[in-house]
């Protein structure tokens, strides 16, 4: 059996590939059911459209660590990486693993099946506390507010906002748009400035 098309990227989903560069921590956006094959979607903000769908060790990890109701997860915090030491038909393809989750209290460590008849701990940390990452739909309203702001005050204060989430993705977008406005609200001042030696 050649596995080849069964480990190709899947541009609808989060691939092992996609960690190739290292580690990332991603925000619960929402769980959804799946197929048959891949019964579990849960929806990142880091990653729009393209759900993780976890391996059943990863499945049984998060019901250990965070409970079986899948609502509760919205919000919650984890560390994903590429594991390429996961088995598929008998070879090392790779695959994707936690490393971290929020809202545990101390590090939790698992007795799970890596093969038939053998079991091995796995060991999951505690996810410092972090800024929440902001989602799609924050974003678009904060570029919006940007591109309406007034004046220079009120543009400090949407940046000063900008600094309470963690922009993930959204980050150049939202610094380079708010740059362009205040370059555009510096020369907007300047015009509207009484001329030197004006009496206004």
């Amino acid at each position: 059996m050649d596995l080849t098309e069964s480990i190709a990227p899947k541009s609808d989903q989060l691939n092992a590939e996609d960690l190739l560069s290292g580690p990332r921590t991603v925000q619960v956006e929402g769980v959804t059911k799946g197929s048959a094959e891949q019964p579990v979607n849960i929806h990142l903000v880091e990653f729009p459209g393209r759900p993780f769908r976890p391996s059943k060790t990863v499945r049984r990890i998060l019901v250990a660590a965070w409970g079986a109701e899948a609502s509760a997860y919205v919000g919650r915090r984890m560390s994903l990486y590429r594991d390429p030491a996961v088995r598929f038909g008998g070879q090392d393809v790779g695959g994707i693993r936690v490393s971290h989750l929020s809202h545990i209290e101390k590090r939790l460590t698992l007795a799970l099946t890596v093969t038939r008849g053998k079991r091995a701990p796995y060991v999951v940390e505690p996810l410092p506390a972090g800024p929440p990452v902001v989602t799609t739909e924050q974003a678009n309203e904060i570029a919006a507010d940007i591109t309406k702001a007034a004046d220079r005050a009120e543009l400090d204060a949407l940046g000063a906002q900008l600094k309470t989430f963690d922009l993930a993705d959204h980050r150049g977008r939202l610094y380079e748009l708010w740059k362009s406005r205040a370059s555009e609200l510096g020369t907007e001042q300047a015009q509207d400035a009484p001329a030197e030696g004006s009496d206004a």
